[in-house]
Formats: structure tokens, sequence, C-alpha cells
């Protein structure tokens, strides 16, 4: 049974007429008459009588009648429900955000948020993944965006995009030479290294994925910490080291010719972006709408690929 069926089906028996029902649900009458055979085939048993005088519902009709009834009017009761829901939906949401999805990706979302919900507004805190997922966990915000998983038992992640990480060096003919190879594994051990702090999502990533390709992280010859991607930027611009970042945040830069970015060995380099709320916890009506919201806005952009 479906809602089409059981809407015709009810509308029958008010009306003792399948032409009726067809003019009020703006209909043709073949496609009454077809919910109602469906109904009768799937249920095995006569639900309308029609007579050459009259249409009147059997007594296995007038049984499924009332439950027609307290079927529709909860579909009724479900849409006024969600239409208030919607119209009432305004405050605050409580949002953290590590640098590259804070900077990169939650502008977009949030501008086709607002579209739909003028009234809500957001207070959002800029910090890095390892602070995001402490933040979530202790109920601090309702909804953070971080830029690797770090082990917490009261936190879940949801993937909502995937972000490339480069090499970014100075413009300069010592390291336009690997524009055409990609940037050598090998030499970034001889490399003046800037890194994010180690709470950050990208220092984490970029440990992972040198490991993975056979450098220690541990003998990187780190010169600078950091915590801002812009004050990384400007370092590396002026040759005081280089560096791995998003290549999303590396852009601007890239097109002004202050930067180079290279894969390593032209191998890609990427990481998961992540969504992540308290485990246990109760989202507010207007941060689940926002959450949702979210999911499907990554959905579909992956989707569009």
């Amino acid at each position: 049974m479906d809602i089409k069926q059981l809407e015709a089906f009810a509308y029958v028996v008010e009306n003792n007429s399948f032409s009726k029902t067809a003019e009020l649900l703006h209909l043709t009458q073949p496609t009454i008459s077809a919910h109602i055979a469906s109904l009768e085939k799937e249920l095995k048993i006569k639900l309308i009588v029609r007579t050459t005088k009259e249409i009147y519902p059997s007594d296995a009709g007038r049984l499924l009648y009332e439950y027609a009834k307290k079927i529709l009017q909860l579909r009724d009761e479900a849409q006024e429900a969600i239409q208030t829901f919607t119209r009432e939906m305004r405050g605050t949401i409580s949002l953290v955000a590590s640098t590259i999805p804070g900077q990169y990706y939650l502008p977009k979302l949030l501008q086709s948020f607002r579209k739909n919900y003028p009234d809500i507004t957001f207070n959002i805190q800029m910090m890095d993944s390892s602070q995001v997922v402490d933040c979530v966990a202790t109920r601090g915000a309702e909804i953070g965006f971080c830029g690797t998983m770090i082990d917490s038992p009261k936190c879940v992640y949801r993937e909502f995009a995937q972000d490339r990480l480069v090499i970014v060096t100075p413009n300069t003919p010592e390291y336009q030479q690997y524009l055409a190879t990609g940037f050598p594994t090998a030499q970034i051990m001889k490399e003046t290294f800037i890194s994010r702090e180690s709470g950050s999502g990208t220092r984490k990533e970029t440990e992972a994925f040198l490991a993975a390709m056979g450098v220690d992280p541990s003998r990187l010859n780190v010169a600078i910490e950091v915590q801002s991607t812009e004050n990384i930027k400007q370092m590396v611009s002026e040759g005081l080291g280089i560096a791995v970042l998003s290549r999303s945040a590396a852009e601007n830069y890239c097109e002004f010719n202050r930067l180079l970015a290279f894969d390593f060995d032209n191998v890609s380099m990427r990481r998961k972006l992540y969504l992540v709320r308290h485990k246990n916890g109760v989202l507010s009506p207007i941060a689940q709408a926002f959450y949702s919201f979210a999911e499907e806005y990554y959905a579909e952009a992956e989707e569009h690929k």
C-alpha cells in the first residue's frame, strides 16, 4: 500500500464516486480505478462494491477506511509540523572548524544553507583539528569540521570532501626544475621545513603520507612551526623553507607566481575532510537541519565531480 492508493480509496468511499474522486484529486478516472485495483490485488480482497446504481465499501473496505483516515491524517499533521518547523527555524548554531575546512569549504556551504534558512545564524570558532574534536567531545560546539580523524570515543565522523595536499616552495629556478617531474621524495630530507602545529590535520596527514612513502617524519629539518596557513605561505614565498599545504590554500599564491606547488614524484597526496558530532548527543533542531543539509550538499558535490 502506498499513500496515493489509500488517498484515492478514501476519497472513493467518502464521495461514492470514481469520477468525483478523480476531479478532486486532479487525476484521471482510470488512474483512480487502477489505484483501487492495485489495493485489492495486494490485499487479496474486494474493497469497493460497484453496482449499476451505487458504489460503496465492502465490509473489508469499511475496515480499511478507518485505518486509511488515520494514515492520511498523520500525513497531513506531519506536513503541517514540517512547515511550522521550517517557518520557525531561527537561532544560532555553534560550529568549530579547522583551517582548511573553515576557510575553503565552509563559506559556500553556509551561503547555500542560509538561502533556505535566513533566520539561522552561526557562531564559528577556528582551531586545529585536534581542538575541534576536543570541543565537540566536551559539548563546547554542536558540530565540527576537521581535516583528519582524531581518536575519540565520544565523537562520530562523516566524510564530506577530499582535499589534495601539495608541497609548496618558493618560485625560484632551484625548484622550477621539478615542475616536469614532481618534487623528489628524497629531496624533502635536505630541505628546511615549515610545519603546522602538532594538532593540525594537515600535519597529521602529511606525516602519515611521508611514512607511507618511506620517509621518517621525525627526521625532517623542521625550522618553524606556526598555527596560520597564511603565515606559512608568506614564509615559504620569502624563501624561509618549504611546506605541505592544501592545494586550495596555496592556489592564490600560485596564481600570482609567489609559490610553486608539487606532488611527491607526481604521486597525488589526498586526505579526507570530516564532519564531526558527539556520539551520544542530540543535536538541536536547527543544528540537525544544518548537519543534514551539509551531508546532502557535499554528497551532491561529489556526484558532480
